[in-house]
């Protein structure tokens, strides 16, 4: 297993490899580190990402979850960059109930490359969001993909709708 740690804009996050796939990314520093290619590559990807430079990402990936978490994973890599869609659309699209797609994406084990951040709530509120810092890191995220306007996040924030 390799680890490497990275700045971004938002929060340092600590990316995993094992096996030739990323299987995690976590908030925060690692004091264990053991860098690889894939690693290597990864970090020039988020780099890019953050930089506004890259709107995919083509990295191997391998989270690991239950079938139903692997199947909401999987349609959150359909979410275009700079889109949203609701927890309701998505469950949908996968035949669930909304509630267990909510749970997964809490659950997601490698966020920002699966893009949790891009699922929101119906009823104009954020939903929740696992990562270090909330929501204000899904809102963060949504306002770098332009799928937030400042203001508009602003706007949420003082209408109560980013309260965890």
């Amino acid at each position: 297993m390799y680890q490497l740690s990275m700045h971004t804009p938002v929060i340092d996050i600590t990316i995993t490899e094992l096996e030739g796939a990323i299987i995690a990314l976590d908030w925060g520093w690692s004091p264990f580190q053991e860098t690889s290619p894939l690693l290597e590559e990864t970090k020039r990807q988020l780099d890019a990402y953050f930089d506004g430079d890259l709107n995919d990402f083509d990295l191997p990936l391998n989270p690991m979850g239950s079938k139903h978490q692997e199947k909401v994973w999987g349609a959150m890599l359909d979410i275009p960059y700079g889109q949203t869609v609701t927890y309701g659309a998505l469950a949908k699209k996968i035949g669930s109930a909304a509630q267990p797609v909510g749970t997964a994406c809490g659950r997601n084990p490698i966020p920002i490359l699966i893009p949790c951040h891009r699922v929101i709530g119906s009823n104009g509120n954020f939903g929740g969001y696992s990562g270090d810092g909330g929501l204000y890191t899904k809102r963060a995220l949504l306002v770098l993909e332009g799928a937030l306007s400042i203001a508009e996040g602003y706007a949420l924030e003082h209408a109560g709708k980013l309260d965890a």
